[in-house]
């Protein structure tokens, strides 16, 4: 399988190649350059075990793997989930929860995170090289990432999260994380701001060459490639469950990789006939797919603070598949975008449906979940839960993405039930570890220096 820009710069790329460089070197974003069509292998993948199906779809795309390499990194990867089924699929009231929260950090971004950090390690002992992952997080990819790649070699990871804008305990899951190879840096500003040095250090190419940077964010196309197995997953589980041919899926979003995985999924040939995106009051994503504008404002601190994003990365990918895949239009609206701010195409899409949760509509259905089924939600999966109740259909099942376990968010659990719920052993363990972490401002020069010089020193 080969690998093309978004913006259509460059050759080809085989999926390990792909891997290691991150950014496509124009400044775009790594896609396959065909989908395959899976539509005929449903019935035989339907009864597979998830590392079983996950080895069946990524060896569609990781084709410059040796079938029995890549399928140790499967099976590593998910061995170390708490749960038999990796990512199980609960029944609550009107819709079906996919629970994406039992890797080690508790959070959705460990599914695509640990088998990333395990490629990562055998790409570079196959041919030798280092890595320096610059990363940034709105708060779950942070301490997932760094779970993949901590006290590795050849690795070292520079984590950038807006200072005062993750939870306490995401930041604190990233920060008490104290081996050598790993750095975080609390940037006085916004997730956007981290996500703009980041795409800034990748565009400069030699320094970019020089430090040999990888990346970890979802502009990375195995973070994708990742997820796309649990919608899957979770159709088969909940088809066989209910009778239902078709389902729909709700997604709390951010930086649209996770339901862009879920629109790959469906140009395969996934059983799924809606994909609702679900945002918060940061809801640029809602607003285009509801009106045909795109454009930014200002990212609003809420409850859900991995969704108070304004320029979602993955979008780009999504635009290239709405001009066909021609990459020039890409490159237009891109350049559109970055000068004004806005953009704007025609409204509708076949599949994506969006809706909004704000605060008080998290708040309510945090509590209601808890108060009639006695089924704690995060408020990034509550948001996706509010928006999913306006888009049920009879015929087709209704499954809710839960991205976190509600013990990271503590604070809003009390909010919304008056009562001290969200606890994990994991999580309540971190209020006595020390803490490492460097403060910087928003600036690409200042994290640059230091990046710099931390290799240096190393």
């Amino acid at each position: 399988m080969q690998y093309l820009s978004t913006r259509g710069g460059g050759e080809p790329l085989p999926f390990c190649a792909t891997v290691l460089t991150g950014l496509a070197r124009d400044g775009g974003l790594f896609l396959p350059a065909a989908i395959p069509d899976v539509r005929d292998r449903l019935a035989a993948w339907s009864r597979l075990s998830y590392a079983d199906l996950a080895y069946e779809i990524m060896r569609l795309y990781a084709d410059d793997i040796p079938a029995p390499a890549l399928r140790a990194l499967v099976d590593r990867s998910y061995a170390v989930f708490r749960h038999p089924e990796v990512t199980p699929v609960v029944p609550v009231g009107n819709v079906h929860i996919l629970e994406l929260f039992h890797g080690p950090t508790l959070a959705f971004k460990d599914v695509a995170l640990q088998f990333l950090g395990n490629l990562f390690a055998y790409v570079l002992a196959e041919s030798g090289g280092e890595l320096n992952i610059v990363a940034a997080t709105s708060g779950d990819t942070g301490s997932a990432a760094i779970h993949g790649v901590r006290g590795r070699d050849r690795m070292r990871i520079f984590v950038l999260h807006p200072q005062g804008r993750v939870s306490p305990v995401q930041e604190c899951q990233m920060t008490s994380v104290l081996d050598a190879n790993v750095h975080n840096l609390a940037i006085t500003g916004t997730f956007d701001d981290c996500q703009n040095i980041v795409k800034a250090l990748f565009n400069d190419l030699a320094f970019r060459d020089r430090h040999h940077l990888g990346a970890v964010n979802s502009i990375n196309w195995a973070r994708v490639l990742a997820q796309i197995t649990y919608y899957f997953y979770a159709a088969f589980r909940v088809m066989e469950r209910t009778g239902a041919r078709k389902v729909r899926f709700s997604v709390p979003t951010g930086n649209f990789g996770d339901i862009f995985a879920g629109y790959v999924a469906c140009r395969m040939g996934l059983p799924c006939d809606r994909l609702v995106l679900a945002t918060n009051e940061n809801d640029i994503l809602a607003r285009f797919f509801n009106s045909g504008v795109y454009g930014t404002g200002q990212v609003v601190p809420t409850l859900s603070p991995s969704m108070d994003i304004q320029v979602a990365s993955n979008f780009e990918r999504y635009l290239y598949y709405r001009a066909g895949g021609d990459a020039r239009p890409v490159v237009n609206w891109m350049e559109l975008f970055q000068r004004t701010g806005k953009l704007e195409l025609p409204a509708g899409d076949d599949v994506i449906r969006a809706g909004r949760g704000d605060t008080a509509a998290t708040l309510a259905t945090i509590r209601d979940y808890w108060a009639n089924h006695r089924y704690l939600l995060d408020p990034h999966s509550a948001v996706g839960v509010h928006v999913a109740e306006q888009h049920l259909d009879a015929n087709a099942p209704m499954i809710c993405l839960a991205t976190a376990h509600p013990a990271k968010f503590g604070d809003a659990i009390l909010k919304a039930t008056g009562e001290d719920l969200a606890h994990h052993p994991i999580l309540d363990a971190l209020a006595t570890l020390p803490t490492r972490c460097v403060r910087l401002p928003a600036e690409r020069a200042a994290i640059a220096e230091f990046v710099e010089k931390t290799i240096a020193e190393a």
